[in-house]
């Protein structure tokens, strides 16, 4: 006689982690929100970033084609990720206290990333390498490049009109050509157009190929096509218009032809790269060490997880103690009489410097030797989203600007004797106003700009940025300025009456802003 003998069924360990990983997700969702809401409505408002919208149902459904193979893996939590998710919260702190929406977000979404290995442990996330790294396309990042690819379009354009036998006369993103004038804005920068095949390219990339080589090369195709396919579509839009007498390429359509090019141009693309696809690769069996026979207890997962969820919670918490007062009186600003350079007679403000959120501005015209000077000043107190001294909406004039043109931009080195024998760097603009083909009797200004952040100058708007946050954490508060100088007249007359009054006047404009500073609130 005898007795069969069954081996006892293995309890499933997904049953344990996935519930945990949920659990530190949803840890995440709710610690940080706010960050969260704020990163799906610039998806909402903003026509560059609204394929973002796409990025975790894409997500879901890539991790869903590799559940099989994820079945086979043992989640192990890794406690030695909680350091850089500490790393990663202490960053989404700085950027918090900065406002920087960009280092918020980056953040946060660099802590979802890292939950993985954390609670499900190394295995799993190597598998889930690419969905994981595909996250970061929901951060709506990207729009620092505007400047350059704005100077790149511009120049492309000029370029090839010239070649093709239309007289240019340009003054920096906006040029004349004998059937009218043009120019570049943000619109025709081609950043929106970038980023979505960016995207659209790496996720192509994964799907198609199983060599390295071969992805990368087409995701670095799906950066150069739309850079070069936005230069041939401005200039296509500007020959539309001159050769039509401008009843074509204009207005709306002009935005509506720039899409259907786009369209095509990366449809091509993929038809082309299609053309190389290669089968997908077998799936690889798990090591033995990571197979679902050796996972680890449940009670190791959830402590990970715990601790997991404390480590997120930390950077919230300390955002909440040093948070701004609510209670936010209104700042009084005045720029004081200045020795040896008495008011002028007229004291319009003739360059309106746009500044979002600021606690105070002013503005003085001061007669400096040969000619006026005026000095506007945009202070910034509990500074943070929407209204920082350094924030990207804060311009001297915009690009939209249908008085004032912007023709050269750079850095100059002004000599301020009693700050120290080290030139003083700012930031130097020549502006022209209106829009013709000749300077004379137009207005020209020469303009000289800095930052005023944690008791320093610099016209960095990075180091401007580090100098209030390192204030701040120091318990000196965040009171910061933009300081910009300008007079009119031509070069290089204009450029040194400027750069005279900052190297004799700055020390004092300086001692009254730390009046300010110090006085009590």
């Amino acid at each position: 006689m005898s007795t069969a003998v069954t081996a006892a069924p293995v309890a499933n360990p997904w049953r344990t982690g996935l519930p945990a990983m949920v659990a530190v997700l949803l840890a995440i969702g709710l610690l940080y929100s706010d960050t969260l809401l704020a990163m799906a409505s610039i998806w909402r408002r903003s026509e560059t970033f609204a394929h973002a919208w796409l990025v975790p149902p894409i997500v879901l459904w890539l991790v869903w084609r590799l559940r099989g193979e994820l079945a086979l893996l043992a989640p192990r939590p890794a406690p030695w990720v909680l350091l850089p998710m500490a790393v990663a919260a202490f960053g989404w702190l700085l950027g918090d206290l900065a406002g920087i929406n960009a280092v918020t977000q980056l953040a946060v979404t660099a802590l979802l990333v890292l939950a993985v290995p954390a609670v499900l442990g190394l295995a799993v996330a190597r598998r889930l390498m690419f969905p994981l790294a595909f996250l970061f396309f929901m951060v709506p990042i990207g729009e620092f490049t505007t400047g350059v690819m704005m100077e790149w379009t511009a120049d492309f354009t000029v370029w090839a009109l010239v070649a093709t036998g239309v007289p240019v006369y340009r003054e920096g993103l906006q040029f004349i050509i004998p059937s009218g004038a043009w120019s570049v804005v943000e619109a025709c920068s081609g950043v929106r157009y970038l980023i979505a095949s960016f995207m659209v390219g790496t996720l192509f990339a994964y799907l198609n190929y199983s060599s390295p080589v071969r992805r990368w090369v087409f995701v670095g195709i799906s950066i150069l096509v739309p850079i070069v396919a936005n230069w041939v579509r401005a200039y296509m839009i500007v020959m539309l218009g001159h050769l039509s007498g401008n009843k074509l390429a204009v207005g709306v359509d002009h935005l509506v032809y720039g899409w259907v090019f786009f369209g095509i141009v990366i449809g091509i693309m993929f038809v082309i790269g299609a053309r190389w696809q290669e089968p997908a690769a077998a799936p690889r069996a798990p090591a033995a060490a990571d197979a679902v026979g050796t996972a680890a207890p449940a009670a190791r997962v959830w402590p990970s997880a715990a601790l997991a969820a404390i480590t997120v919670a930390l950077a919230p918490v300390a955002a909440w103690a040093l948070q701004h007062p609510t209670d936010r009186p209104p700042l009084a600003l005045t720029l004081p009489t200045l020795a040896g350079a008495p008011d002028a007679p007229e004291q319009a403000l003739k360059l309106p410097p746009h500044f979002q959120g600021a606690a105070a501005q002013a503005h003085r015209v001061y007669a400096g030797e040969g000619g006026a000077v005026s000095v506007h000043v945009a202070y910034y107190r509990h500074q943070g989203y929407g209204a920082k001294v350094t924030s990207s909406m804060n311009s001297l004039i915009p690009s939209e600007d249908r008085h004032w043109n912007r023709v050269s931009f750079g850095v100059a080195r002004v000599p301020v004797p009693a700050l120290g024998s080290e030139p003083l760097a700012m930031r130097a603009h020549e502006l022209f106003g209106g829009r013709t083909a000749s300077t004379v009797g137009r207005e020209h200004l020469e303009v000289r700009q800095v930052y005023w952040a944690g008791g320093r100058l610099q016209h960095r708007s990075t180091w401007a940025t580090a100098w209030g946050l390192l204030g701040r954490l120091a318990g000196q508060g965040d009171d910061a300025a933009m300081l910009t100088f300008y007079t009119d007249g031509q070069n290089p007359e204009a450029a040194r009456r400027v750069e005279a009054f900052v190297g004799q006047q700055l020390p004092a404009l300086l001692a009254h802003l730390e009046l300010v500073r110090a006085a009590p609130r």
